[in-house]
């Protein structure tokens, strides 16, 4: 039997948790044998219970054992403790409530998060050891004390690691991206996986597979950039380690269509997204297709939003035949908040919450999850049933793919975290910290150096340190991850590398004004508390050898349902970097947050600037290193800059001429900075491009290779980029696809050899019967820094 101890735990805890389990449930009967679990309790080891039976027969042998009651509790979420479940531990009124027959999964159970900006101290949540007893107590009441045994799926957040009181906590998504680099995305996952099953989670609702379009967007910080090819990779790299040996399930988020938000509209509006039908398949679902087919992802989430009048939840099309039909996705879908519930108090679709039942079950959906009871959604689909509505073999499908995905777990094998004391020393380990400080550092982006003001001399006596930004790192404990694992801010980071006492702080302003967002419309001047702030400032700044101002945005400004409606710094940042810039001190601008800003007048007179995005609880080391030259700096754009926000939408990739000033007369023209932009503090050469063949049969390979050099006197690290072009077509086309990206470090006058596959998907198009082919033809190949920076250009010949 699983070990159950609990001499760790207070006496007060030990106390009531046995007095709850002791007259709540009978005996445990003897139902754990060697090598299998007697789940049903019949004494015999029947198929299900079997692990050396195909899966398959697993499956049908317990569908054929349960009950219409039993299969309907298998289609809900159960969202765990302070969240619906009132519960910590399974009390006796578990054997009267709807779950008593099993749930489908339990979501955000003891992970600490309770609301926004409040976060759990229960001993249950903050200490490794019995945050897993809990999770295993919970656990046992599902396979001890229901008829058949069936396993809860454990669910949870974890899209910069998993969400818990302390777990590894990485960069934001979007910061990963920064990286463009697949091995350590694939590292970020298997952690990810294997500290969310040590702490008892076994499904993680990430990668988050949304394509950005608006950089208004609040929720930018949450994908990896706005090009489809990068997303589907880095997706990819990420289920791979997530899902690694069977660890954990990956749930990948949002299906379908859901990040073209009109105005970039989310939370309550309708995100009502205006994109047509070759950019849907072109940009919007070639993340999902590519993760499915490649990683075979056991989860998706399917979106509230609805395209072209259809409620994504609500439709066969995109549940079943895009999904499973042309996709061939085998696991499970839940729906994003209410989403089912929408569909009649939003989309008005259904004409109350049991039609959204009916309507969601029937398009493919398989488990309701929200923030509100099961026991409706249950009943409902219950009554469905018997009313003759639902098909009985409809319910066994939705069923068989949440037990398919619990199967191929080993919930039924091995349901409880084994040892909790190597979850503690596993759990948020200094070996994972590395990774977290690693993927912090690669994602930062060299924007501006002018006159090599960075990296920035360890012989300064004294720096100033200014900003709303340097002492505020609230970025780092942002929702879906780690809650309160120890971060370092950038003021911090910068006084532990050069120390305390070169370092002068001074706030200079707020993040944003107090009557902010209005005064984005309503602007005012700064008032004599906010004056007093930016003098205060200048005195530092007149008093040091260099100012590093800290700028940008934070969780106020952005995240879930913080959209903008612009993209100006907010409040009075823009008037405190003036005003260090007019002491005439050198000065380098360090910007955190998620959206591009409009920092035109800081890229026309800051010679320095650092975009750090949100680097992470390692962030402030990260950004350290890059300003002393501890590392050199090598991420790279994953979203466009626009100048402002008047030119929006404006993104990468584009369509020939559908962006171009040319022939403007009354607008700001061109960008601040373009899709894949990045700088380092050493120069590449690129030479030496080779296409193979020169002439392909459609069903052929392209094979492309080019040299780069490091043609400075510092090791460096350099993202190549491989873009191509279909340059005549039956349709238009785009005038630069992203089809391979590798990074690379090169130490000085070294040279490496890269080497590129096309394969044919990579050159497929929707042709004008919205079939999806390969046209015969010429493709320009372009090799680059950037999606502006071509280095070298090439061509090839489709038969």
């Amino acid at each position: 039997m699983q070990n159950r101890s609990i001499s760790n735990l207070p006496i007060l805890i030990v106390v009531v948790s046995l007095t709850t389990l002791i007259s709540s449930f009978k005996a445990d009967p003897p139902i754990y044998r060697k090598g299998w679990i007697d789940l049903n309790k019949n004494g015999k080891k029947d198929i299900y219970e079997d692990p050396l039976q195909p899966l398959n027969a697993r499956i049908d042998n317990l569908l054929s054992q349960m009950t219409l009651e039993e299969k309907t509790c298998q289609m809900a979420t159960l969202y765990g403790w302070k969240r619906v479940l009132k519960d910590s531990l399974p009390t006796k009124e578990w054997k009267t409530a709807i779950w008593k027959d099993g749930i489908a999964n339990i979501d955000e159970h003891l992970n600490g998060f309770l609301t926004w900006g409040v976060t759990s101290t229960s001993e249950l949540v903050t200490d490794i050891k019995k945050h897993v007893w809990a999770m295993n107590e919970t656990q046992r009441f599902f396979i001890e004390q229901t008829r058949l045994g069936i396993p809860v799926d454990f669910t949870n957040e974890g899209i910069r690691g998993v969400e818990a009181y302390e777990a590894t906590g990485f960069p934001t998504q979007l910061n990963m991206g920064m990286t463009w680099n697949r091995n350590l995305i694939r590292k970020m996952g298997r952690i990810t996986g294997q500290e969310a099953r040590a702490l008892g989670y076994t499904n993680v609702y990430a990668p988050i597979l949304d394509v950005a379009r608006d950089q208004r967007w609040g929720r930018l910080e949450e994908v990896y950039g706005e090009d489809p090819y990068l997303v589907a990779r880095l997706g990819v790299e990420m289920t791979l380690g997530m899902q690694e040996n069977n660890q954990i399930a990956s749930t990948a988020k949002h299906f379908a269509v859901y990040s073209a938000n009109k105005g970039a509209r989310e939370g309550l509006a309708r995100t009502d997204p205006q994109v047509s039908p070759r950019e849907v398949e072109d940009i919007m679902l070639y993340p999902f297709k590519k993760v499915i087919q490649e990683a075979g992802i056991m989860g998706v989430m399917s979106s509230y939003n609805d395209y072209n009048g259809i409620p994504i939840t609500g439709s066969e099309y995109w549940l079943t035949q895009r999904l499973r039909k042309d996709f061939g996705f085998g696991g499970y879908v839940v729906s994003d908040s209410d989403a089912l519930e929408y569909l009649y108090n939003k989309h008005h679709v259904a004409a109350n919450l049991k039609e959204a039942v009916f309507q969601a079950f029937m398009a493919g959906l398989n488990v309701r999850t929200t923030f509100r009871p099961p026991d409706s959604i249950i009943i409902y689909a219950r009554q469905l049933v018997n009313e003759g509505r639902i098909p009985i073999e409809t319910i066994n499908s939705r069923v068989k793919d949440v037990l398919r995905v619990k199967f191929k777990l080993g919930l039924f094998d091995q349901p409880y975290v084994k040892d909790a004391a190597a979850s503690e020393k596993l759990v948020n380990s200094i070996a994972h910290q590395a990774v977290a400080l690693q993927a912090s550092k690669e994602s930062i982006v060299l924007l501006k150096n002018n006159n090599q003001i960075l990296p920035l001399s360890r012989s300064l006596k004294k720096i100033a340190v200014i900003g709303p930004n340097a002492a505020d790192n609230d970025y780092a404990h942002t929702h879906y991850g780690p809650l309160q694992s120890k971060s370092t801010n950038i003021l911090e980071g910068i006084r532990n590398k050069i120390g305390a006492d070169k370092v002068w702080y001074a706030k200079g302003c707020e993040l944003v004004d107090k009557n902010w967002p209005e005064s984005e419309i309503f602007p005012e001047d700064p008032d004599a508390t906010a004056i007093a702030l930016i003098e205060d400032a200048v005195n530092t700044a007149m008093k040091a050898d260099v100012a590093i101002v800290v700028l940008g945005g934070n969780t106020k400004t952005a995240g879930e349902n913080k959209s903008r409606t612009t993209l100006e710094l907010p409040g009075f940042q823009l008037n405190l970097i003036k005003a260090i810039q007019k002491t005439g001190k050198p000065v380098v601008a360090v910007m955190i947050g998620t959206q591009p800003m409009g920092i035109n007048w800081i890229d026309k007179y800051i010679d320095g600037i650092v975009y750090a995005g949100y680097p992470g609880v390692k962030g402030g080391i990260a950004v350290a290193d890059v300003l002393f030259g501890d590392y050199n700096p090598g991420g790279k754009l994953t979203l466009t800059f626009p100048k402002s926000v008047g030119q929006l939408p404006l993104n990468f990739p584009s369509k020939p001429n559908a962006q171009t000033d040319e022939g403007e007369l009354a607008k700001i023209k061109g960008l601040l900075y373009p899709f894949g932009f990045g700088l380092s503090y050493t120069t590449f050469a690129y030479s030496n491009l080779k296409i193979s063949p020169i002439e392909q049969e459609k069903d052929g390979n392209i094979s492309i290779s080019v040299d780069i050099t490091n043609t400075a006197k510092l090791e460096g690290d350099e993202i190549v980029q491989l873009y191509i072009r279909d340059v005549l077509s039956t349709v238009t086309t785009y005038e630069k696809i992203l089809r391979g990206f590798e990074r690379i470090s090169l130490k000085p006058n070294e040279t490496k050899t890269l080497k590129f596959t096309l394969f044919p998907d990579d050159l497929k198009l929707w042709n004008r019967e919205m079939q999806h082919v390969i046209e015969p033809g010429t493709f320009k190949v372009m090799i680059g820094a950037s999606s502006e920076d071509i280095r070298l250009t090439g061509s090839f010949n489709i038969k």
